[in-house]
C-alpha cells in the first residue's frame, strides 16, 4: 500500500520560547518518520527552526506545499509554543491543498508553567481552529486537547488521520467500471451518478454485449488467456470446476482486465447474474474475488455504491473489502446475525485451512434454474474470525444527499454449516443498527473489511466529503 504523505506546519509566536519549535519539530519528525510517514516541510535554514510565523514564513510553507501538491495527503499542524494563527491558516490557504488538515498541540508541564518553559499551545490551538473555520478549511482534532507525541493517544491520533487521508486520497478521482445492467429484480441497487461526480468520483458504463464481442476474439491459447488460467488455478482450489469453465472466467478475466486498463478504472461492480450464466456459461465470482483481493473493488448486482464502500476501506486499511448480505439472525443471540454472499469474497477474508477455506464451486441458489453446469465460478469458505468495520454508502436522490452508516463489530467462530461465502457476526446493539437499516431505507449490502478503521473513515466521509454519516456505537 502506498504510504502516506503529510505536509508538516510547525508554528510558533514570538511571546513563547521559540527553542521549543527546534525541539517539537524534531520530535514530531522521528515520530512520523517510525509510523512510515513521508513529509514535506520547511527546512531549517528557510525559517527559524523550520516554523512559522511571518507572512513571508507563510508564503514559502506554501509554495513548498504547492510545489508538492501531487504527493501531499494530508497537513498536521503541530504547535510546540503558543504559534501564530494567521501564519497557519494563510499558509494551508495559499498552498491549495484540499486535504484533511489535523491541528496538534502540545501539553504544559507543571514544573515549567513560568517564562522559558511555557507553551500555552492548547491555547494556540483554539486561535488556529477559530482562524480555519474563518478560511473555510475543514480540519480534524486530535483525541485530546493537547498531546505528547511520543504516547498513546496520538499514536492512535496519526493511525486514524492517515486511514482519512487514504480514504480522501482513495475516493478524490475515483473511477468505476459499471459492467452490465442492473439486475431487474434489485431496485435496491438504483444510485445516482450525478451526486457522486459531485464527490470527485466518476462511473464508466459497459454493455455485457460488447465485453462478450471481445472475449468471443480471444484464442483458447492466447497468451493473456494462458496467464489469465495460471491466475486462477493458483488462487485457490479449482479441483472441482471443469475446464471448459476455466477457460471461458480466463477469457472473462483478460476482457475486463483490458476494459479496466483502457479506461483507467480502480473499480467496478458486475452483472453477476442471469444473464451471464445463460448466455455465457459461468459465473464472473472467482475475476471478481480476485479483483478484490488485489484491492482493486468489484461488487456484485452492478452495486456501484457497493463499490465505494469496498474501496474506501480496502484503500484505507490496505486488507480485501467483502461485500455480504445482512443475511440471517444466528439462533436468538440479539447480537449476532450471519453474513452471506455466494461468492465473490477475495480469498484473504477466508480461514485459511479446513472446511472455511476457500475453493472454487458452483453457484448454488440459481444453479436450479440454468443448471448447475452453467454456474461455476463461485468462490465458498468461512471468513475467519477477526475485528470488521462494516460501511455502507448509499445516495439519496431525493434529498439530493449521500448518505452512509459505518460502525464496528467482529467476525465470529460460532458454528455454521451453510454454503457460499459466509461469517457470523457480532455487532453491539446490533437490534438498533438493523433498526436504523430498515427505517431509513439503505440497502441490503454492506461492505465489511477485516480492520478496525471506523474512525477515520468516519473523519473522511463526514467532516472533508461533507456526507450524512450515522456511527453506530
Amino acid at each position: 500500500m502506498k504510504p502516506v504523505t503529510m505536509g508538516l506546519i510547525v508554528g510558533n509566536r514570538g511571546f513563547f520560547p521559540v527553542e521549543l519549535c527546534k525541539s517539537g519539530r524534531a520530535t514530531m519528525l522521528d515520530v512520523l518518520k517510525q509510523a512510515g510517514v513521508k513529509v514535506v516541510t520547511l527546512s531549517t535554514t528557510e525559517t527559524k527552526f523550520g516554523s512559522i510565523e511571518s507572512v513571508e514564513d507563510a508564503r514559502k510553507c506554501a509554495a513548498l506545499f504547492d510545489e508538492h501538491r501531487q504527493k501531499i495527503d494530508g497537513v498536521i499542524v503541530t504547535l510546540p509554543n503558543f504559534g501564530d494563527e494567521r501564519a497557519v491558516a494563510n499558509a494551508l490557504r495559499w498552498s491549495g491543498l484540499k486535504v484533511p488538515v489535523l491541528v496538534h498541540a502540545f501539553p504544559d508541564e507543571p514544573g515549567k508553567m513560568v517564562m522559558g518553559g511555557r507553551r500555552d499551545a492548547f491555547c494556540g490551538k483554539m486561535s488556529v481552529c477559530n482562524n480555519l473555520r474563518q478560511y473555510g478549511i475543514p480540519f480534524t482534532l486530535t483525541r485530546l486537547h493537547t498531546s505528547e507525541p511520543t504516547g498513546e493517544s496520538f499514536r492512535q491520533d496519526l493511525a486514524d488521520f492517515a486511514v482519512t487521508c487514504r480514504v480522501l486520497r482513495a475516493l478524490r478521482g475515483l473511477r468505476i467500471g459499471a459492467l452490465g445492467a442492473r439486475p431487474a429484480a434489485f431496485n435496491t441497487v438504483r444510485y445516482s451518478e450525478k451526486l457522486l461526480e459531485q464527490s470527485g468520483i466518476s462511473v464508466e458504463t459497459l454493455d455485457l454485449f460488447e465485453l462478450f464481442g471481445w472475449v468471443g476474439r480471444l484464442a483458447d491459447n492466447d497468451r493473456q488467456v494462458k496467464a489469465k488460467l495460471k491466475e486462477i488455478t493458483g488462487y485457490v482450489n479449482a479441483q472441482a470446476v471443469p475446464a471448459p469453465a476455466l477457460l471461458k472466467m480466463a477469457k472473462f478475466g483478460v476482457a475486463v482486465d483490458n476494459w479496466m486498463k483502457a479506461k483507467e478504472l480502480h473499480a467496478t461492480a458486475i452483472q453477476c447474474w442471469t444473464a451471464m450464466e445463460e448466455f455465457f456459461g459461468v459465473v464472473p465470482c472467482a475475476m471478481m474475488s480476485m479483483m478484490s483481493n488485489l484491492l482493486h473493488s468489484s461488487a456484485c448486482e452492478v452495486d456501484i455504491m457497493g463499490t465505494v464502500a469496498m474501496y474506501a476501506m480496502a484503500q484505507a486499511s490496505g486488507r480485501p473489502s467483502a461485500l455480504v448480505d445482512w443475511n440471517n439472525n444466528y439462533g436468538d443471540d440479539p447480537d449476532k446475525g450471519v453474513i452471506f454472499h455466494c461468492s465473490n469474497l477475495p480469498k484473504d477474508v477466508f480461514e485459511t485451512e479446513g472446511t472455511g477455506a476457500p475453493k472454487l464451486d458452483y453457484q448454488e441458489i440459481i444453479a436450479g434454474s440454468v443448471g448447475k453446469e452453467c454456474t461455476y465460478g463461485t468462490v465458498v469458505g468461512r471468513m475467519k474470525a477477526t475485528p470488521l468495520t462494516y460501511l455502507r454508502v448509499s445516495t439519496d436522490d431525493a434529498a439530493g444527499r449521500i448518505r452512509t452508516y459505518l460502525g464496528e463489530g467482529e467476525l465470529t467462530n460460532d458454528p455454521l454449516n451453510t454454503f457460499g461465502g459466509y461469517g457470523v457476526v457480532r455487532v453491539p446493539n446490533f437490534q438498533k443498527l438493523l433498526a436504523y437499516i430498515c427505517q431509513n431505507g439503505f440497502e441490503h449490502h454492506v461492505a465489511v473489511n477485516p480492520s478496525s478503521i471506523a474512525d477515520g473513515v468516519q473523519e473522511a466521509m463526514s467532516n472533508y466529503l461533507r456526507w450524512d454519516v450515522y456511527r453506530h456505537r
